[in-house]
């Protein structure tokens, strides 16, 4: 798939890119959301001694505690030098793994390594995989997107339980947009609301053991309790093609081939449903951003983009798994992957309070968010 239409002078954002505009000069708005994200948080000497701050507040208010973090870990890069980063700056952290069914052997690899390595408490919750089944199936009937909702709604919920029972404030994620850039709303949203609709409509299994992260729990331990989410990338330097070299220098973590690739069902949504369904291609997002911050060249994504994000045989290989382990026939997956393609807009969500009541809400939000979210700079763009 090439690129679409006009493309950022800056990145290689075009316009397959729903909520794209372009100024007088050929730049687009996520170029810009990228350059006010970077004024924001920019790393340097100053967001060093503020993070350097932070470390020493998280200890102080955990010094009698058995941990002063919860890390949520994938056996990914980001996840994994963030256990490594945090042992540097002294703290003690609990990590916390999901399993949703669908971890590569090299993550669980990857997680056992890091954690044994350096001496971190793992704990690993477990979803019953008939639930998580028949959510993922949901989605697809649904013909959203990004289907992997469920697991991204399962890891913020359950590490707010487990900072709650834990009594610690303080959540690390790895997310780092100067790396993966901000995703379109369009393409990747999905919340708690819409996945009990899309259960209740699809679904046929109660949802038991399945942490949902609504409204309510955001409020509930983001406001009353006080359980902060700390992306630590944000201030320290950090690059991803040398932290993975680091990773393997030190650890003997091995790499598993692409972005998110650690969870099977995610590399399946991003190399095949979302690129073959949907004509979306993520590379976009992530090549752009990683342009901006020095780390590739322009020219050096629009060649990479031009191929295709899979290998064939390698694609064929992982589809068969995916319907197998779904109990699907390849009858009704190509029935369901044929069906009209829809948006989250087309099913009830929070999305409208969030942009309806953004500017009542906004000086309230300081009390939840330790940083602004990228999704307010993203609504704000608009």
């Amino acid at each position: 798939m090439n690129l679409k239409g006009q493309i950022c002078k800056e990145g290689i954002w075009d316009q397959s890119i729903p909520d794209i505009t372009f100024d007088e000069n050929g730049v687009s708005n996520y170029a810009h959301l990228f350059k006010n994200l970077i004024k924001a948080f920019p790393r340097g000497e100053e967001d060093k001694k503020r993070w350097e701050n932070l470390v020493n507040e998280i200890k102080k208010k955990h010094k009698n505690n058995r941990y002063d973090c919860i890390i949520g870990v994938s056996g990914g890069t980001d996840s994994s030098y963030l256990l490594h980063i945090s042992k540097m700056y002294g703290l003690r952290p609990l990590a916390c793994n999901i399993d949703n069914g669908w971890n590569s052997d090299i993550s669980i690899k990857n997680i056992k390594k890091m954690t044994e390595a350096l001496k971190i408490d793992l704990e690993t919750y477990v979803i019953n995989y008939e639930e998580i089944k028949d959510l993922i199936k949901s989605y697809m009937k649904a013909c959203l997107p990004w289907i992997d909702i469920p697991a991204d709604l399962a890891i913020k919920a359950y590490l707010y339980i487990l900072a709650d029972k834990e009594n610690v404030k303080y959540i690390f994620r790895g997310n780092d947009f100067r790396s993966e850039g901000s995703q379109p709303r369009e393409w990747t949203y999905g919340d708690g609301r819409q996945l009990k609709y899309l259960n209740k409509i699809y679904g046929t299994v109660k949802l038991k053991s399945f942490p949902n992260y609504t409204l309510l729990n955001l409020i509930y331990y983001g406001f009353l309790k006080g359980i902060k989410t700390v992306y630590p990338f944000y201030y320290i330097d950090y690059n991803k093609r040398e932290a993975q070299i680091f990773l393997k220098n030190n650890y003997g973590w091995e790499y598993y081939g692409g972005h998110h690739y650690e969870n099977l069902f995610t590399k399946f949504c991003i190399t095949y449903w979302l690129y073959e369904k949907f004509k979306i291609d993520k590379r976009v997002i992530t090549y752009s951003a990683q342009i901006l911050s020095g780390e590739i060249s322009r020219e050096f994504a629009l060649n990479e983009i031009n191929k295709l994000p899979y290998d064939l045989k390698e694609i064929n290989n992982l589809i068969e798994y995916v319907i197998k382990k779904l109990d699907l026939s390849k009858e009704d997956f190509q029935k369901i992957f044929l069906q009209d393609n829809k948006s989250y807009k087309d099913y009830p969500s929070y999305d409208f309070l969030f942009k309806k009541y953004l500017k009542i809400t906004k000086p309230f939000l300081k009390y939840i968010f330790l940083h602004k979210p990228q999704s307010i700079f993203q609504i704000e763009m608009k």
